[in-house]
């Protein structure tokens, strides 16, 4: 895509979060989590205006740079002019987590055929793997209303996750909620695997259970495992990786 660069149109702090935000979609195709062009990721901007960053719909996930994304307020106006519009429906959902919670820095929602699957299972995620403790430290779920257009489905969302990073979309797929891009994208990354590993698990004999006293002190293992810096530790690794794929997000 042939697009006019915007790094000397926006903040340094704002073109940072544009690269970022493009190479997590770059990753996110990368990984074959996409669903061609009908999800998203939204990264909030700083300051009190309350815009936020969301793909420009009708882009594939590895075409996204820097520059393509768009700039929207809350009522999904644009406030840079984008020759690309906003999908409502991504719209409704993102907007809604921003709007209820000021520790959205960043929110990252799938519909992938793993994460699709577990999603429609009674049980939902299962502790039966590591990856699942950490999900299930902070999961909520959230009952299918069909396509996500309607706002008066905003609350009952709102409600529905609470604190948790981790949500569920009934029927419908995973979502995550981080204060950087880097955390959405590792919590999705270990969300989507606990779903690939009950998958394949359940396709096996009977399941063995991680005792619930080790779900409970999942916390202190994750701060362990990444140093305490989160999704910090994984990221420029993972922008490393994007460069040598020869991927050009940060144009």
């Amino acid at each position: 895509m042939d697009m006019p660069s915007l790094k000397t149109r926006v903040s340094a702090e704002e073109w940072q979060l544009r690269c970022d935000l493009a190479a997590c979609y770059r990753l996110v195709a990368h990984y074959g989590w996409s669903d061609l062009v009908f999800t998203h990721i939204t990264a909030r901007l700083p300051g009190p205006e309350h815009h936020f960053l969301i793909n420009p719909y009708g882009l594939m996930f590895d075409e996204i740079t820097a520059s393509s994304l768009v700039k929207v307020d809350a009522e999904c106006n644009k406030v840079i002019d984008s020759p690309f519009p906003v999908n409502p429906a991504g719209f409704i959902i993102h907007s809604a987590v921003h709007e209820a919670r000021e520790d959205a820095g960043c929110v990252l929602h799938t519909h992938t055929r793993a994460g699709v699957a577990v999603s429609a299972q009674q049980g939902g995620v299962l502790p039966i793997s590591q990856q699942s403790t950490f999900v299930l430290a902070g999961l909520a779920y959230h009952e299918y209303e069909g396509v996500a257009f309607r706002p008066d489905e905003k609350p009952r969302l709102q409600a529905d996750l609470g604190s948790a990073n981790f949500l569920m979309l009934r029927n419908h797929g995973l979502l995550t909620v981080g204060p950087t891009i880097a955390d959405a994208f590792l919590s999705m990354y270990v969300f989507e695997s606990t779903c690939q590993i009950q998958l394949s698990a359940q396709a096996g004999g009977p399941l063995i259970e991680v005792n619930p006293q080790i779900v409970a002190g999942v916390a202190e293992s994750m701060r362990v495992q990444t140093s305490g810096l989160g999704g910090a530790f994984v990221w420029p690794a993972l922008l490393r990786k994007l460069d040598r794929l020869g991927a050009d997000y940060s144009r």
